[in-house]
């Protein structure tokens, strides 16, 4: 099959697993409409504020494994479809490397702009981090210890996501000098998460933003200030 139809049709798949808003439906559960308090973002980190740490903990677990599950089958269903079973070629710093890259972007997209929410999403960190593993624990550790470096000290989670987004071309090129191509994707999903993290980043410049902590049963959630968007 040609590889460009497949690829195509890979990338509105993985589009869409990746918009599933996780967040918003474990907050429901909760009987909490997660749009509504806190920043008003679907993420993990809001949902930990909001909601609590078993739901926090599962949402992670549910975009991390939506961005893992749609990576790390991209390179067997391609290379079986397209490839003759041959999956060399799809492997990082290898000559077609990128196209998994870019299923790394769908996935990223997917979330940021949930077909579901009507553009609205999370901020891409979870999936980000999934989406890593599928296709390359070593990028994925890299990610991590950057995060938990920035983070450990401050307890300011958009700052560990924020150097994890800007460290993301970093690690791709130290571990597989890719092509430039790779790399582009690479940089655009970076934009994109900092972009997600607009609001944090113009709080972080001017210090007001909050500490993480997690809420506690019988706090009342606090009114979204609509600032996670």
């Amino acid at each position: 099959m040609p590889l460009g139809a497949v690829v195509a049709v890979y990338l509105v798949a993985t589009y869409f697993v990746c918009g599933i808003p996780f967040g918003k439906i474990v907050a429901r559960r909760n009987h909490v409409d997660i749009s509504h308090v806190g920043s008003g973002n679907i993420g993990t980190t809001n949902v930990g504020r909001t909601v609590g740490a078993p739901a926090a903990g599962l949402t992670l677990a549910l975009d991390a494994g939506k961005g893992l599950l749609c990576t790390a089958l991209a390179r067997p269903v391609l290379a079986t479809l397209c490839l003759g079973g041959d999956a060399s070629a799809l492997a990082n710093g290898a000559e077609l490397g990128w196209v998994v890259a870019l299923v790394y972007l769908g996935c990223i997209v997917g979330h940021v702009f949930s077909p579901y929410l009507r553009g609205h999403g999370g901020k891409g960190i979870a999936v980000g981090f999934g989406g890593a593993l599928g296709f390359s624990w070593e990028v994925a550790l890299g990610l991590l210890v950057v995060w938990a470096v920035a983070v450990a000290p401050t307890r300011i989670v958009s700052a560990g996501s924020c150097a994890a987004a800007v460290s993301l071309p970093i690690w791709s090129f130290v571990f597989y000098r890719p092509s430039w191509a790779y790399l582009a994707i690479m940089c655009a999903i970076s934009a994109i998460v900092l972009w997600a993290h607009r609001s944090n980043l113009c709080k972080l410049f001017r210090g007001e933003e909050k500490r993480f902590s997690f809420h506690h049963d019988g706090e009342p959630p606090a009114a979204s200030g609509r600032d996670g968007r």
